[in-house]
């Protein structure tokens, strides 16, 4: 039996205008949903509220146990969902693998989290026990963008569960179903209680009623660095804990001993997988001088060879682009490159939404491709001369994500990882990585810093309370 259906995957249709899911590749419709309106965001957040004071009371081996099967339910019905991940999103095969994979490890991982010791024993001055506890927030707003879906929802929903929290979620309607509707479906197969998890497709109007619902404390929002500004902004006039993971332009620098026979890959998959629609992806290509023109040629040639299409039903490297909208940033972006001197090597076109991986050479601090992130399948390539210029070049521009160096040395590569500002490194591979057990986040306009992966998740999703108890009732001068 399908874990989703389109005429039962909403309980209940929600006060916003009803949007069509359609499949990016083809244009055709893969089903409908209601959108949330503000009135939606207030209701969800009092029905997760009233059903989370039983969740946060229940014992801890009950929360690991729903997490832990909501873990095998991503693997039991890896057929169905990574259908709608290829099919919804433009993911290809083994990036919906990928997803599938981490959600459930984010669920096995957050299961470990609910027996995490949750305080300490505090010396006091006076004659009694004095401890800390974590203790849930309550309710956690979750708001989760379109391009890796599953695991942008999971990576928050999941540990928020487990340390005994509600979740409002909040997924990009252009993924509404891989991005939410599933995550409902096998929660409420797993045995989640009625009420915990609310499951909202929503637009802007939606975002904006989570951030300042009053019954909703701490906000995780993944999302552009413009409407993370937004968000942090609001919920610091509400007084919300907002964490924040936001955009990037990762560099990845190429040291003068690099193999570039290997290293042609890397960079490849660094800026091209996922049609480059990755926070992580390789934005920024730093050559040494010597290797610079053999670089470009082979990643050129790398990307002529790379096949883009449907990924549903062919066998392709890259799929299509979100939506238009998308689409014409890319291209303006490569286009306005162009214009301004920057050299095309390969790619920089498209039929529809399937846009060819494309290669900048010849670029500088004023090419838009490389000044900017690009969010699509571009790779700029600039050549540096000196490890203290390339360590210049890699902390340049307002991001601060994730850095990759190629060397042979390493030792070398994780001295000039330290001169970067980054909220993640990597010594011999390309920036997008991700696993449960890891810290993510980024620094400067990528973010407010780590908050997933074990104890940024426990600081992420519970309150520190301090308690004292006394034998006596304590006595006062007056």
């Amino acid at each position: 039996m399908p874990l989703l259906d389109p005429t039962t995957w909403q309980s209940r249709p929600l006060a916003g205008d009803e949007y069509t899911v359609t499949e990016p590749a083809t244009g055709e419709s893969l089903g409908t949903v209601s959108l949330a309106a503000s009135e939606d965001v207030a209701s969800a957040a009092r029905t997760a509220r009233a059903a989370q004071t039983e969740w946060a009371r229940a014992p801890h081996f009950v929360r690991a146990a729903v997490l832990r099967r909501a873990g095998d339910l991503f693997a039991a019905h890896a057929d169905e969902l990574r259908d709608w991940i290829v099919r919804e999103s433009g993911s290809i095969p083994g990036k919906a693998d990928f997803e599938l994979h981490v959600a459930a490890q984010e669920c096995y991982e957050a299961a470990a989290l609910a027996s995490r010791p949750t305080g300490q024993i505090l010396p006091s001055e006076a004659p009694r026990l004095s401890y800390t506890r974590r203790v849930p927030v309550g309710v956690v707003g979750v708001i989760a963008p379109f391009n890796a879906p599953l695991i942008l929802s999971i990576r928050s929903v999941a540990p928020a569960l487990a340390l005994g929290n509600g979740v409002v979620l909040k997924p990009d309607p252009r993924t509404a179903v891989c991005g939410g509707l599933a995550l409902a479906a096998v929660f409420a197969e797993a045995g989640l209680p009625d009420g915990l998890l609310q499951v909202l497709p929503g637009g802007p109007e939606a975002g904006r009623a989570l951030v300042t619902d009053p019954l909703i404390p701490v906000i995780s929002f993944t999302g552009s660095t413009a409407a993370g500004r937004a968000v942090g902004e609001a919920a610091g006039r509400h007084l919300k804990r907002a964490h924040l993971e936001l955009g990037g332009n990762s560099a990845l620098v190429v040291l003068e001993d690099a193999d570039i026979e290997a290293v042609i890959s890397t960079a490849a998959w660094g800026s091209f997988f996922h049609q480059g629609q990755i926070c992580m992806t390789t934005g920024r290509h730093l050559v040494h001088a010597s290797l610079y023109e053999e670089y470009v040629e082979r990643l050129a040639a790398k990307a002529d060879s790379l096949a883009v299409g449907d990924p549903h039903r062919e066998q392709v490297h890259l799929g299509p682009i979100i939506d238009d909208a998308q689409l014409a940033k890319i291209h303006g972006l490569v286009e306005s490159s162009t214009a301004g001197g920057a050299k095309l090597a390969a790619g920089g076109t498209h039929d529809r939404l399937f846009y060819r991986p494309t290669v900048l050479a010849g670029v500088d601090d004023t090419t838009p491709a490389y000044a900017e992130e690009v969010f699509g399948p571009v790779a700029p390539v600039r050549s540096f001369g000196t490890l203290d210029e390339a360590a210049a070049l890699a902390s340049a521009g307002p991001y601060g994500l994730a850095l990759g160096i190629v060397t042979r040395d390493t030792a070398r590569g994780l001295d000039l990882a330290e001169r970067v500002p980054t909220g993640i490194a990597h010594i011999n591979d390309q920036t997008v990585n991700d696993e449960a057990v890891a810290p993510f986040g980024g620094t400067a306009a990528s973010g407010t810093g780590a908050r997933f992966g074990g104890e940024a998740n426990l600081d992420a999703f519970t309150d520190l309370r301090w308690t004292t108890v006394r034998g006596d009732v304590a006595g006062y001068p007056f």
